[in-house]
């Protein structure tokens, strides 16, 4: 890997579910090397999509969990983690937005802006990341293409730059026309995806081209040109990298259609590391804070995801740091800030979605796995030098829906609560104990993140779990001024109360009108809507 942090390039894909967001990743990977041969989310001859390496995923032909890969194309290191589009997942999507640069965007073509591309969008915009657009699908039916570009303007308010532009659509699909070089890139009847066949458009006059393209797509594209000429404004990188200005990219990732010119682009203009803001200790709101640079000298990054059993066959558990700062090498000792312990990294990892191998240092970009036997968490922060600090804007959620868990076959109650602890460590879902009842409660933001860990704990840990819907809203973590103040009110509402999997004390409300009477009642009393560094 390269080694000055302005090679580095991490960035993440989103999109709404079916935009094929998983395709876009295999073609990313196969123009970077990484792989020679390609499988389909649903394949018939059994090779699934790469990035999708749990058992469910090539079952459901989603992407439920972000995955990581690094490689290096065009004089850059890149890492690429291609995130669940389903909303029910969403917590693991926004967690790795905190983790890259920049973002590529992709449209389905056929629909235009979906509602979970409006929520992704949201997350980009809270730090202003930079975004690259694919229009996606163009080998089928699509919109008109100056529609697709006002419905990104008027519903994500971000301007749209074209740098290549649809020849055609669906059966018509001729291929892109490259608004820098003038030509017309199409693979239909290439040999190699890497080498398209380029037919020169500066003169759109010529008679070839109407021979190639037919007289009704030549106009059409004549059309667009002239009011691309008139419409659209130059490019700017300045105001891509503040989040203003998308370029554009047409084309179908099934079929390679612009893919190629997609990476190019990414590894041109795509930021390097950025500066992250980080607090000192103690950790609160008055925390002061401070900027660390990506060519500081020190070490830095922190852990951002967490997975459970990517080796059914180990049970191993990975956590993924991203390095913000300064050079990590192999042996390492690096300082645990929450514990205040400091830890040796033997083996540090780096990945191609399950495939891995080890990596003897890493640089602020870099995106490393770490072993983990339970003692790390989301958002914890890594340093040497024993500086106390903590790395700001990882987003935790409350849970919106929760279920009893029971185990089918009581013999095997300790599996189930292994699984249990392990499963939600990772984050999707969490994990409750009711105090005066012993029963456990899984509590989520999707319905589905239930199916996984149902499906999960029956396939990794041989578990049967049977789930019984529990009417509750919400959750709030509690912080008491007092051992009398908490003891008080822990009789009060017994039947309310929950610990989270590090003991802490939370308050399960049937519904708002009851947090809110609580609330009023226990003016003293703090209620929280996430568990971060409760102190």
């Amino acid at each position: 890997m390269k080694t000055h942090p302005k090679d580095r390039c991490t960035f993440a894909i989103i999109s709404h579910p079916d935009a094929g967001k998983t395709t876009m990743t295999e073609k990313l990977l196969w123009f970077g090397g990484v792989i020679r041969e390609m499988g389909m989310v649903k394949s018939k001859s059994g090779d699934f999509a790469k990035s999708d390496w749990m058992e469910l995923e090539k079952q459901r032909g989603i992407s439920i969990t972000s995955s990581v890969m690094s490689f290096e194309y065009a004089e850059r290191a890149l890492h690429l983690l291609d995130t669940p589009g389903h909303k029910d997942f969403s917590e693991d999507t926004y967690r790795t937005l905190t983790a890259v640069e920049s973002v590529l965007m992709m449209i389905d073509s056929a629909k235009g802006v979906e509602s979970q591309t409006i929520k992704l969008m949201d997350v980009c915009r809270m730090r202003d990341t930079p975004i690259v657009t694919f229009m996606n699908k163009f080998d089928r039916d699509a919109l008109d293409p100056f529609e697709l570009l006002d419905n990104i303007e008027s519903i994500l308010k971000i301007q749209c730059i074209p740098m290549t532009w649809p020849v055609g659509s669906g059966v018509d699909f001729k291929g892109v026309y490259d608004l820098s070089t003038k030509k017309i890139i199409s693979y239909k009847n290439a040999k190699d995806p890497f080498s398209p066949v380029l037919i020169d458009a500066k003169d759109l006059e010529n008679e070839n081209l109407q021979t190639i393209l037919g007289p009704d797509i030549l106009e059409k594209l004549k059309s667009d040109l002239e009011m691309l000429a008139t419409l659209i404004p130059p490019f700017s990188k300045e105001e891509y990298l503040a989040g203003i200005q998308t370029p554009v990219f047409f084309g179908s990732a099934l079929h390679n259609f612009g893919v190629k010119e997609t990476l190019d682009m990414i590894c041109k203009i795509a930021p390097s590391p950025k500066p992250r803001e980080a607090s000192l200790a103690p950790f609160d709101s008055n925390a002061p804070k401070i900027t660390i640079l990506p060519t500081d000298d020190e070490f830095t990054g922190f852990i951002f995801k967490i997975q459970a059993n990517m080796d059914p066959k180990h049970r191993d558990r990975i956590s993924f740091m991203r390095v913000c700062s300064g050079k990590f090498s192999r042996n390492d000792k690096i300082f645990h800030v929450r514990s205040g312990k400091e830890i040796r990294i033997a083996t540090p990892l780096i990945f191609q979605a399950r495939d891995r191998e080890i990596t003897e240092e890493a640089y602020a970009g870099d995106i490393i796995g770490l072993y983990d036997t339970g003692k790390y968490q989301i958002g914890d922060t890594f340093t040497l030098g024993k500086k106390h600090i903590r790395y700001s804007g990882i987003p935790s959620f409350s849970p919106e829906l929760f279920m009893r868990v029971t185990c089918k076959d009581p013999l095997k109650a300790k599996h189930l609560e292994k699984g249990l602890a392990q499963l939600s460590e990772e984050g999707a879902t969490q994990l409750f104990l009711k105090r005066n009842t012993n029963e456990k409660i899984l509590g989520a933001v999707g319905a589905l993140q239930f199916e996984v860990v149902k499906y999960r704990l029956k396939d990794e840990y041989s578990v049967e779990a049977v789930y019984e819907s529990v009417q509750l809203s919400t959750v709030r973590w509690l912080k008491f001024d007092g051992k009398d103040q908490e003891y008080k009110f822990c009789s009060d509402y017994s039947s309310s109360i929950m610990t989270d999997r590090e003991e802490r004390i939370c308050f399960a409300a049937r519904t708002e009108w009851d947090l809110k009477l609580a609330m009023e009642k226990n003016p003293k009393t703090r209620f929280y809507k996430n568990s971060d560094y409760i102190e």
